[in-house]
């Protein structure tokens, strides 16, 4: 007998191969922060907030080579942007701010991710400076478009993560 994980996994990659978008979505206002409690791939999250509420969050201003999209290849670098993902943020805390639209056109929330606490920071930029992401605006919601651009610049001139690998 299957577990009810594997269940839904296997319809989740059915309906995707037929065309069909499965959204999961609330009806809840945004999370103010949470613990992520599981990370999709380089730039897509699951955060529970308060009274255990779990919400899918993509990171806004990035792009992460694909690793899930079974329409897709999986991407130069995507792996390794997504275990670097998995390693920064599995079972920590972060704070989630917006930008002008709070949902893109799968259901997820649209967000910047900090870290909260000891070795804290700003999740989005910091996987852009260490090459595991690319700056990705998507207007409106461009308000660290400018940050994001110039730590693309640096971590292509420095050969930081996908652009050494990626050529």
């Amino acid at each position: 007998m299957r577990s009810a994980a594997v269940r839904a996994g296997i319809l989740a990659a059915v309906l995707a191969l037929a065309g069909v978008v499965w959204v999961r979505t609330s009806s809840g206002s945004p999370l103010a922060a949470g613990t992520v409690v599981r990370v999709v791939d380089g730039d897509t999250v699951i955060v529970r907030g308060a009274g255990g509420r779990t919400e899918d969050i993509r990171l806004i201003g990035i792009d992460t080579p694909e690793t899930v999209d079974p329409r897709k290849p999986v991407g130069c670098f995507g792996p390794e942007a997504s275990a670097y993902a998995k390693h920064l943020l599995t079972g920590r805390t972060v704070v989630l701010r917006y930008d002008r639209e709070l949902r893109d056109r799968y259901g997820r929330f649209l967000a910047y991710v900090w870290l909260e606490g000891h070795g804290g920071g700003f999740v989005n930029a910091r996987l852009v400076e260490l090459g595991y992401a690319r700056a990705y605006p998507f207007p409106p919601n461009t308000a660290h478009e400018a940050l994001f651009a110039a730590l693309e610049r640096r971590a292509a001139i420095r050969g930081r993560g996908l652009w050494a690998a990626c050529g």
